[in-house]
């Protein structure tokens, strides 16, 4: 074996580690679980918008071409939904048709209680995944995910 065909990473990553990580390098508030090594954190002083995944890769098109970036997004696979980390800058939609159109899609802001981060520890009940991983305190405007999710709405969406 040449020291290139390794196993695995040379050192074992924790949930201590990753939480650490998310803390001092990417500025997330998070908490582990001691009983299931879950990472958390509360929103508030970030943001976040969850959508469909279909919905979400065009989001996420659109702000890579802006060059919005990086862009932290934890992805759902058993839900098919991706969430955008993002400052909490989101103002509070005063139009009903449009809060009824944004729910029918299933996007939806988060801007209470606990988003779940990925963890290395495995957790059958609650998968999460880094489809684009957080790697610094940088967040894009809510506002601006928010807008890009509603011009990716179908007119079938929109009814």
């Amino acid at each position: 074996m040449t020291p290139l065909d390794s196993s695995g990473p040379p050192y074992s990553e924790t949930p201590r580690s990753r939480c650490e990580f998310y803390r001092r390098v990417c500025s997330l508030p998070t908490v582990i679980d001691p009983a299931t090594g879950r990472i958390t954190m509360r929103a508030g002083l970030v943001g976040a918008v969850m959508m469909p995944t279909e919905i979400a890769h065009r989001v996420k098109t659109i702000l890579d071409l802006r060059g919005i970036a990086p862009l932290p997004i934890v992805g759902h696979p058993r839900a098919d939904m991706w969430t955008f980390l993002t400052r909490s800058d989101i103002r509070p939609i005063k139009d009903p048709v449009e809060i009824a159109r944004l729910l029918k899609a299933r996007v939806v802001v988060i801007r209470e209680g606990d988003i779940a981060l990925p963890s290395p520890i495995p957790d059958s009940l609650m998968v999460r995944t880094w489809v684009s991983p957080a790697i610094s305190a940088f967040r894009p405007s809510g506002e601006v995910v928010i807008a890009c999710a509603r011009s990716c709405l179908t007119p079938q969406s929109q009814r």
